[in-house]
């Protein structure tokens, strides 16, 4: 398998919409931390995972992008177009990333070398920007050897792989972040040292999931060889009367053409993991592209790609010279589709397995449905559900993720973060702090010095001028950061107290406040406890 690999490609795409020259650092963000940045952004010091304020003070000139995959694929279809003239089978596995099967072009060209130049001139012609190209036993250390400029010998993956860092089996959309995280607290942190595991061992202990990832780190194929060919009935064709010429109209039909082709395969078992989309213009022209999926597609998933592709042959340079009146949707390869079995069991209280019901399984289904119905009509931002993630503040620690993205955690939820307000945390955090004025026993306004000790008990607490209210206890400050000296507290100083307050009759209620020392000292209520 050859494999050719765009560096930094989600910032070098961003850069080239917005019209950014190339020689400025720049850098995309997915929930404030940095996703991808350029080759010259990573010399002032951004690095992957880094917070925006953190990497903007590296590097106070970087252009700061949102993370957007329609316009990763969109741009990234000149490429694959350029790797299509040179060499046939062309499968996308990512934006940034295209691999082809080597033996056919490598003959025609004079061997992997010639094929090798060819392409490189190809693809900076096309997309003028830098590639790698590497060549190896098997989409996982093709890529690999790609991000090495490497060409390994038939037969010899396996020693390529072995003295690599563990931490490579977490490629992106792989999800094994977890997986690698505990090989590393076993001491294996080579890949040679877990492909030397027995796979009985690793089957134990790991599961399928282990199993899927020792077979990579030997040099195998993720998946058996053996492939299950799908019957052609399990093809989804549909015809258009008015040709589509837009986006948001192949978007539109991309939604129900996935649900249809997803069930189809699943009545047989199947999930597909390599997706044929081919279109027919007006005029006759024949389009297709193949996308290499690293999990089993979902129904979000075969649409996002058809949208994805849509965009790149719409808005490519050399676009169809009419409107697509055919599309059709063609299952390339397909695996066991356990993964999308119904689960026996469910989560209950506290975290017990019970057994699940049909209703409750079929009840999920449905809302699933109409979620995505519902950005559909609205857009893929109308629809949330919130992870759980890292952070100081209760507001960072959830994160809304557009429904059907992948809910991964930008950081560790149960890291050891240092000024984290301590359990529980508020039921109610409020996206604008209100702000509060609070008082002791004479009147006078409470702060909180640099030593972290308040100057007077507060007495009296009130909001945006609400009648105020008694304080019944209080706990705390706690410290969440600070640049001080003796003193009062200095600017850029933060500080939270948990305050019990009189609500009525007899009534109490908990609130979280936060004190902060810009030019002004300031009280606000940042969270409700029930």
């Amino acid at each position: 398998m050859l494999v050719l690999w765009c560096p930094d490609w989600p910032a070098v795409a961003a850069a080239a919409v917005a019209g950014e020259p190339v020689g400025r650092p720049a850098a995309v963000f997915s929930a404030n931390r940095v996703v991808a940045c350029t080759a010259v952004a990573r010399g002032y010091g951004v690095r992957r995972g880094m917070r925006r304020r953190e990497a903007q003070s590296c590097c106070p000139e970087l252009a700061v992008f949102g993370e957007d995959d329609g316009r990763d694929a969109r741009l990234f279809e000149s490429v694959a177009q350029a790797v299509e003239e040179v060499a046939v089978g062309v499968e996308v596995v990512r934006p940034g990333i295209v691999a082809v099967p080597v033996e056919g072009a490598a003959g025609y060209f004079g061997g992997e070398h010639g094929l090798l130049e060819r392409l490189m001139d190809e693809v900076s012609v096309a997309a003028g920007g830098e590639s790698q190209v590497g060549v190896a036993d098997g989409l996982f250390a093709a890529t690999l050897a790609a991000r090495r400029s490497t060409l390994v010998e038939r037969g010899g993956t396996a020693e390529f792989l072995a003295p690599l860092p563990i931490r490579e089996l977490d490629q992106p959309e792989a999800g094994r972040a977890e997986l690698v995280t505990l090989l590393k607290q076993l001491g294996l942190h080579t890949l040679g040292a877990f492909a030397a595991l027995d796979e009985s061992d690793v089957s134990a202990r790991f599961g399928m999931e282990g199993v899927l990832a020792h077979r990579l780190a030997r040099g195998r194929s993720e998946r058996p060889p053996s492939r299950r060919r799908p019957p052609p009935e399990l093809s989804l064709a549909k015809a258009f009367d008015p040709p589509i010429d837009r986006v948001d109209a192949a978007a539109f039909v991309a939604k129900g053409l996935g649900e249809r082709f997803h069930a189809g395969l699943a009545a047989h078992g199947l999930a597909c993991t390599r997706l044929g989309i081919y279109v027919t213009t007006e005029t006759g022209e024949q389009l297709g592209r193949v996308w290499r999926c690293a999990e089993p597609l979902t129904p979000l998933g075969v649409a996002d790609r058809v949208r994805w592709q849509f965009e790149g042959w719409l808005k490519a340079k050399e676009r169809p010279h009419s409107g697509v009146v055919r599309l059709r949707l063609e299952p390339e390869e397909t695996v066991e589709g356990r993964s999308l079995q119904l689960g026996l069991w469910q989560a209950g209280a506290a975290g017990v397995l019970r057994p699940s019901t049909e209703d409750e399984d079929l009840s999920g289904e449905r809302a699933g449905r109409a979620l995505v119905r519902v950005q559909g009509l609205l857009g893929p931002e109308s629809v949330f559900t919130a992870v759980l993630d890292g952070g100081r503040d209760p507001a960072e620690r959830v994160r809304l993720v557009p429904w059907g993205d992948r809910r991964e955690k930008s950081a560790q939820a149960d890291a050891n973060w240092a000024g984290r307000l301590p359990s529980p945390s508020p039921a109610t955090v409020f996206a604008r702090p209100v702000p509060a004025q609070v008082l002791d026993e004479n009147g006078r306004a409470v702060e909180i010095t640099a030593r972290r000790r308040v100057t007077a008990a507060p007495f009296l607490v009130s909001f945006e001028g609400d009648e105020p209210r008694e304080v019944l206890g209080w706990a705390g400050p706690w410290f969440v950061g600070v640049r001080a000296g003796a003193g009062h507290a200095r600017s850029g100083t933060r500080m939270r107290m948990q305050v019990l307050l009189a609500d009525g009759r007899d009534a109490e209620e908990a609130v979280l406040l936060r004190f902060e020392h810009h030019k002004n000292p300031m009280w606000t209520l940042e969270g409700k406890y029930d």
